[in-house]
């Protein structure tokens, strides 16, 4: 009888797992802190409570996440709201179901010795900038401070940053692109000490666009049982968000265990958790519709290049999330 059950049980599971719907979710870099909750949400078993089967798979610098579901190799991606805007306008009808992060982790980090101590000293300065969608942000920031991004005394030369922070650590820029959680840290881990440093975040500067939202295609949220899987998703990955929150050295310890290419380190792991937490602090998931709108401004005000000409319709939802926090 004992045997019988135990059949039973392990038919039951297997039966489970059959009809788990399959979800992949295509991440904006590579696996790390930054993307904490999705990993807590599978290794709590919170996504499998839900009846989801999500394969999550991490980005690189060679990875564009609006292509990966354009080519249908994402059902969910893992976006900034500037190039998702950006790829909306062009013709790919992305929309934000969710937004985990609430604030913004992206600043300009500066040699002080390269005598930048305002952003009036920008000028004549190279600055490190991130492309693949990530310059927009940098570019309506100099627009509003009316400053050229074409170089000259007056001006600012761009530098085509890589991600890492070698341009700086080699002084071939006055400032680089940093996020609060991650990039920062490795200059500081290369021997920069903190007060030799000058820092302008772009939310303290007005400029902060949404980071890290969760967005799907558009036509298919026309499918009702679709709809109900996001909805699934959205409730398990926020409840691994505020785990992580609520439990940072834990979550980070998670990430290294899905590290698969050994390059991450604990310490940096931790530092960067408990930077995040600050960014996904405040949100349950909804896309507040102020910061949406904030966003939307802030990249039509780009002077004679804005990221998107006009307010786009319909590039978010809040049905998911409003179903999901039920």
């Amino acid at each position: 009888m004992k045997k019988l059950m135990l059949g039973a049980a392990a038919l039951a599971l297997m039966a489970g797992a059959a009809s788990a719907e399959e979800v992949k979710l295509q991440l904006k870099w590579v696996t790390q802190a930054q993307f904490a909750g999705y990993y807590v949400a599978a290794e709590k078993g919170y996504f499998e409570e839900e009846g989801l089967d999500v394969t999550i798979l991490p980005g690189g610098p060679d990875i564009a996440p609006e292509q990966v579901i354009a080519g249908g190799g994402a059902d969910v991606i893992v976006d900034w709201m500037p190039p998702a805007l950006a790829a909306r306008e062009k013709g790919l009808k992305l929309v934000n179901i969710a937004q985990p992060f609430k604030h913004s982790g992206m600043m300009l980090t500066c040699l002080k010795e390269t005598g930048v101590a305002t952003t009036a000293d920008f000028k004549g300065k190279t600055l490190g900038v991130w492309f693949f969608g990530n310059e927009y942000p940098f570019l309506n920031w100099m627009s509003k401070l009316g400053i050229p991004t074409t170089g000259g005394a007056d001006g600012v030369e761009v530098l085509k940053q890589g991600f890492n922070v070698d341009p700086l650590l080699q002084k071939q820029a006055a400032c680089i692109s940093t996020m609060t959680y991650n990039e920062y840290w490795q200059v500081i881990d290369a021997g920069i000490k903190p007060e030799d440093l000058v820092t302008f975040k772009y939310e303290d500067e007005g400029v902060a666009t949404l980071e890290d939202g969760l967005y799907v295609m558009e036509d298919k949220l026309a499918d009702p049982a679709f709809k109900a899987t996001m909805v699934k998703f959205v409730r398990a990955a926020m409840k691994g968000w505020k785990y992580a929150e609520a439990n940072p050295d834990e979550a980070a310890m998670i990430v290294l265990d899905n590290d698969e290419t050994g390059a991450q380190t604990e310490t940096h792991q931790k530092r960067m958790m408990s930077e995040v937490a600050k960014l996904t602090a405040g949100s349950n998931g909804a896309l507040d519709v102020a910061d949406y709108e904030r966003t939307v401004a802030t990249l039509m005000g780009g002077g004679s290049d804005p990221v998107i000409t006009k307010a786009p319709e319909g590039a978010y939802t809040l049905e998911i999330t409003n179903e999901a926090l039920k």
